[in-house]
């Protein structure tokens, strides 16, 4: 047998076309995967709300503003030093009042008008350029049990009056017992917490001069009590 016939004999046998021609197979059609829309849509939602999430971030830390805040324990009355005060860069909202850095000498000689403490924003509204205690006036400090204050928390310059009260087991003379009780109005300098215990709290109250001692001696005598007054004008 010649090689030409080994050749011959040995080549491969093709495979009929589909549908009876002669001819290879033609390889199968693979479709492509079906898109889907609602897929695609979630997508495109999720890389826009991430986008829009590092915008607003990035605004804000673009945004920050320097303010003033308290390093350390300020007392009602307290006039205030650089020591007493820092710096801090914070995103601040619009609704929030703090005293900025380059108004930080403003403030310092001022006094502080309520109890100020450390790691807190300094506000406008705490800081007085007044002095609490005014010339013609007397600090007297009133030590009151819980029936003899009221439920309202007291705040710096809050009036109020101090009544003088009959003290207990004594009945007043036909001549005072008709008449109206003796008050002294003063204005709230400064409040203590009620101490563990007994429920007193202690009031610093600024009253005229002439008022200091009768405050004094009805507090000692346990023959007061203390309400508030309606602010000026009401």
């Amino acid at each position: 047998m010649s090689k030409t016939q080994e050749r011959a004999g040995t080549a491969p046998t093709t495979l009929p076309r589909r549908g009876g021609g002669d001819g290879p197979v033609a390889p199968p059609r693979v479709s492509a995967r079906r898109r889907r829309p609602g897929v695609i849509a979630l997508s495109l939602a999720l890389i826009a709300a991430g986008g829009a999430g590092v915008a607003v971030l990035l605004m804000q830390v673009g945004h920050r503003t320097d303010v003033v805040t308290v390093t350390r324990d300020v007392q009602v009355g307290q006039v205030l030093t650089e020591d007493d005060l820092g710096k801090a860069s914070v995103v601040l909202d619009p609704a929030v009042k703090a005293v900025r850095v380059d108004s930080l000498r403003s403030v310092v000689g001022k006094r502080a008008a309520v109890e100020l403490k450390p790691g807190s924003l300094l506000a406008p509204s705490q800081v007085t350029k007044d002095n609490l205690v005014k010339a013609g006036e007397q600090l007297v400090p009133i030590g009151l049990e819980p029936k003899q204050i009221p439920a309202t928390a007291l705040v710096p310059g809050q009036r109020v009056e101090l009544v003088h009260v009959p003290a207990p087991g004594t009945t007043g003379t036909d001549k005072t017992s008709d008449a109206a009780p003796q008050t002294i109005g003063g204005r709230v300098v400064k409040a203590s917490g009620a101490a563990p215990g007994t429920g007193v709290v202690v009031v610093d109250v600024a009253m005229s001069a002439a008022d200091g001692p009768a405050a004094a001696a009805w507090e000692a005598a346990g023959t007061l009590r203390l309400v508030l007054a309606a602010p000026d004008g009401d």
